[in-house]
This record gives structure tokens, sequence and C-alpha cells, in this order.
């Protein structure tokens, strides 16, 4: 059991890590919410309440897409390799939350720069899992093309 251990302790690590960013990112809300006096269900209120409630339900709503293509990635490609992408792309969703929180054009930096590192998880993911099933006759093959390929530019 310790080596399946070792294979994923650093995206376990970078899991966690993100789900102790969401239950920051709802008290956060929390604290908005008293602050201008916003009760629940109501979702609706000065638009600085609306802009912190915005970026927590955008963080949510990527939280899952980014938890699935983590541990792809990380399994089939390469497990560091995807934890510093996860880490990179937490700290995108922080400074987005924050930059958010302040003003509508202050999340636009942060947004751009974590999709940049979903769709890099994403290729890592595809690139993992196509490695993965290739017949062995090919997958030497392709690997020797890709590395030369890398090599000489």
């Amino acid at each position: 059991m310790h080596g399946v251990r070792e294979e994923v302790a650093l995206l376990a690590t970078v899991t966690l890590c993100g789900v102790l960013l969401q239950a920051y990112f709802s008290w956060q809300v929390i604290i908005a919410r008293r602050r201008y006096r916003v009760s629940p269900p109501a979702t609706s209120g000065p638009p600085e309440f609306e802009r912190v409630f915005r970026a927590q339900a955008n963080c949510t709503e990527y939280f899952p897409l980014f938890l699935a293509i983590l541990w792809v990635s990380g399994v089939f490609f390469h497990q560091g390799t995807a934890a510093a992408c996860g880490l990179l792309y937490l700290g995108a969703r922080y400074r987005y939350f924050h930059g958010y929180a302040a003003s509508a054009q202050g999340r636009l930096g942060p947004l751009y720069f974590s999709a940049r590192v979903l769709w890099l998880l994403i290729a890592l993911a595809v690139l993992g899992l196509v490695s993965h099933f290739l017949p062995v006759s090919l997958k030497t093959p392709v690997l020797r093309k890709l590395q030369w390929l890398m090599t000489t530019r």
C-alpha cells in the first residue's frame, strides 16, 4: 500500500489544498453576507457582495473539472508535473477571487491564466492516456519521434 500512496501523494496534497481554498472562498461569502447585510437565500445585494458571491460560485463551478483533469494527468502523465500545474491553478484562482472581489476587471488576468493551466492539464491528460493505450509496437517509435522533435527545436 505504501507504493500506491507515494504515486498519488502530491495529487492528494493539491486536492486537499483545493478543498481548503474552496472552504476559504465560502467563508468569504459568509463574511460578505454579514458585512453587506444580505441574508440567505438572497444572492443579490450591493455590487461588492455580488462580486464576492459570483467569484465563489465561479470557482466552485470549475472545481470538479480541475480535480478530474488533475488526477487523470497526474496518474497517466506525471504526478509532479500535474501537481505543479495544480498549484499554479489554485494560486491563479486565489488571485481571481480577490481580483473579482475588488472589481469585475480585476478577475480577467487570473481568469485567463487559470484557463491556460486547465488546458495544459487537459493536454497532459490526453497525452498520458494516448501513451497508455498505444500498443507497445507503436509506443517506442512515437516516443522517439516526440523526443527528437523536442530536442531539435
